[in-house]
């Protein structure tokens, strides 16, 4: 594979300098949310670290291909991303009563996780291809069915967080692209009239989710326990936090999760207000840089692809973060870059390495 020379003199070093530095501080908040945990379960920020080298490899390789070659093939791209989610439903580790991993070759792979890219980029194809047409809702039904195809399945597994987070995702670039205000105004009240009967589908544990986030007093030892534990971190934080190995909701270990869904919540602690608003500024750059790339990219399909990598990113910190104030329910949504997670970990560094494509290659005419 040749690689143009003229990439390098354009190489997006902020985007990659941001990445980076979340996702050291999310190593270093790993280490003391395991400090003192068990060998076995406190040595996952080194296993981190290997995901971030792991995880940037992936970036160059996706930033090396030219996004048009990989928009011309993004329905081959959600097709495999498919094949993989029904492969879990045969093959897929059952742990905690879901179904949502493959092991292939003594790695685990969560595929929903791919399928969050797959989405970006097949709708990026999907959008771009009907930008002359027109949106009206005979082309939208297949919008509705590339995007309910991996809904459906995903929330099988179940998993209905990461599910519901590919329609707001997808919804997000329907936006974007300029969907007809009727239309999406259609969609949405069909949203908000069958919500209430997708209740009945629901699992049990995942109706006291909700029940819970209502009321998380209601058992404050079991399912509301998540939730009232980190908030009481987050707010012990105070002003100036702490300090590192210092917080006592995580190093006691009443904090459960504390490396994956609630990793915020021990920065909050131990960093307090400041350092969560040092990082909020951090993230708030990210998205910021995501945006200028997506207005400077040099064509429609490189714009789409921008935005949803963009809107990937600000949706799982809005999400993760509204999650453990307990303004959402716990949906177990990473926060990105930033909580423990192989799949999530690699699959964001890839989106990155879309953005930097994008970013790149806006300075290079087609030949």
């Amino acid at each position: 594979m040749k690689i143009d020379r003229r990439l390098f003199a354009n190489f997006d070093w902020v985007l990659l300098g941001l990445v980076l530095l979340i996702s050291g501080i999310g190593i270093l908040n790993l280490y003391s949310a395991g400090y003192n945990l068990p060998a076995t379960e406190g040595h996952l920020y080194t296993k981190q670290i290997s995901w971030v080298l792991l995880g940037v490899i992936m970036m160059v390789i996706t930033f090396s291909i030219d996004y048009h070659i990989i928009i011309r093939h993004a329905y081959l791209i959600y097709a495999v991303s498919v094949l993989l989610l029904l492969l879990v439903f045969f093959y897929g580790n059952i742990t905690h009563g879901s179904q949502r991993w493959l092991a292939m070759y003594g790695f685990s792979f969560q595929p929903s996780e791919l399928m969050k890219l797959a989405i970006i980029i097949v709708l990026a194809r999907y959008f771009n291809d009907n930008v002359e047409k027109g949106y009206y809702p005979g082309n939208l039904a297949v919008l509705l069915i590339i995007v309910g195809i991996p809904f459906f399945m995903i929330a099988r597994q179940p998993d209905l967080g990461t599910a519901m987070f590919l329609i707001v995702l997808s919804f997000s670039m329907a936006v974007f692209v300029g969907v007809g205000r009727k239309l999406l105004i259609y969609f949405t009240v069909g949203g908000v009239i069958f919500t209430p009967l997708y209740w009945f589908f629901l699992k049990d544990y995942q109706r006291e989710r909700i029940l819970t986030f209502l009321t998380p007093e209601r058992d404050p030892l079991g399912a509301g326990y998540h939730i009232i534990q980190s908030i009481i971190a987050i707010g012990s934080g105070g002003i100036w936090g702490k300090g590192i190995l210092q917080g006592t909701q995580t190093q006691l270990r009443f904090l459960p999760e504390q490396q994956t869904d609630f990793a915020f919540s021990v920065f909050a602690e131990e960093w307090g207000f400041l350092g969560v608003f040092v990082l909020m500024v951090i993230f708030f750059m990210l998205i910021l840089w995501g945006l200028k790339i997506t207005r400077y990219s040099r064509d429609l399909p490189g714009a789409l692809m921008a935005f949803g990598v963009t809107m990937f990113v600000f949706w799982g910190i809005f999400i993760n973060v509204g999650m453990v104030i307990g303004i959402f329910p716990v949906v177990g949504i990473p926060l990105p870059f930033f909580s423990y997670g192989g799949s999530s970990m690699i699959v964001l560094m890839m989106g990155a390495g879309l953005l930097m494509n994008v970013s790149m290659r806006r300075f290079i005419l087609q030949p």
